[in-house]
């Protein structure tokens, strides 16, 4: 082969079977995930061994070794030499996980796991409000204003409402400067912005209620009032999704 050959093979890309391997640690890593939140392998309790996972999903031990390391940084279980792998209980758990938050909220029934989502945007939005209330530049008081005026003209199209709901969120956030905080509130939005339990019906009610809480929010943060704008963020926040919330049973977890 020449060296010009040479070039040229090293270039390609990666064959099918060369990536297979981690298609299949991804494929086996979300079934174990699912079966442990699901209750199969509960906390507490020896994964099967290496061998039997092997025959269970017909894969080699490369794929489980992998698949296990995958789950032991996810907080999922302990590998103890000599012992085995052991399930390790829920407050263990990475629960910022896309596969780990997934499962949690596709098993829960009572919403427990959204009821927390929430408190914890709120938490975290609000003390960005404040901030943002004293930092917030003209520029940035006059894209909120354009945002808020905007979805005022949007609440007959629900998709395009969300879509500036959401840049209105983000763009308060971004004002902050609190580039932690705001990434937590987006890896927690983007495991939840496609779950129908999480984001309910599309009525142009709701826009046109939601929106008014959007409009108190930018009326605190062009006044710079901190305390009004964590407020209303708070509240704004809350009382959203208690009108999506749709399980039984008081959510005590809101309660403040």
């Amino acid at each position: 082969m020449t060296a010009s050959q040479q070039s040229t093979a090293s270039a390609s890309p990666p064959s099918v079977w060369a990536r297979r391997p981690a298609n299949l640690t991804r494929a086996v890593t979300a079934e174990l995930v699912e079966r442990i939140v699901r209750g199969v392998h509960p906390p507490g309790t020896l994964l099967p061994a290496e061998p039997a996972l092997c025959e269970t999903f017909s894969v080699s031990r490369t794929v489980v070794r992998e698949a296990v390391k995958m789950l032991q940084e996810k907080g999922l279980v302990q590998v103890r030499h000599g012992t085995g792998t052991m399930v390790s209980a829920p407050p263990m758990w990475d629960m910022l996980d896309e596969l780990v938050l997934a499962a949690s909220i596709a098993q829960d029934d009572s919403l427990a796991i959204l009821d927390d989502v929430v408190v914890t945007r709120r938490l975290l939005e609000s003390d960005m409000a404040n901030v943002a209330a004293r930092l917030a530049s003209p520029d940035i008081i006059e894209q909120l204003r354009g945002l808020v005026d905007r979805m005022d003209e949007l609440v007959d199209d629900p998709v395009t409402y969300a879509e500036h709901d959401r840049a209105f969120h983000d763009l308060v956030m971004q004002a902050s400067g609190n580039r932690i905080a705001r990434a937590v509130v987006r890896a927690l939005e983007s495991q939840v912005i496609n779950t129908a339990r999480y984001m309910g019906q599309h009525q142009r009610s709701l826009c046109v209620a939601s929106n008014r809480g959007h409009r108190r929010i930018y009326e605190r943060i062009a006044a710079h009032d901190p305390d009004g704008a964590a407020d209303a963020t708070f509240a704004h926040i809350t009382e959203a999704w208690l009108v999506r919330r749709t399980a039984p049973g008081e959510p005590v977890r809101l309660h403040r």
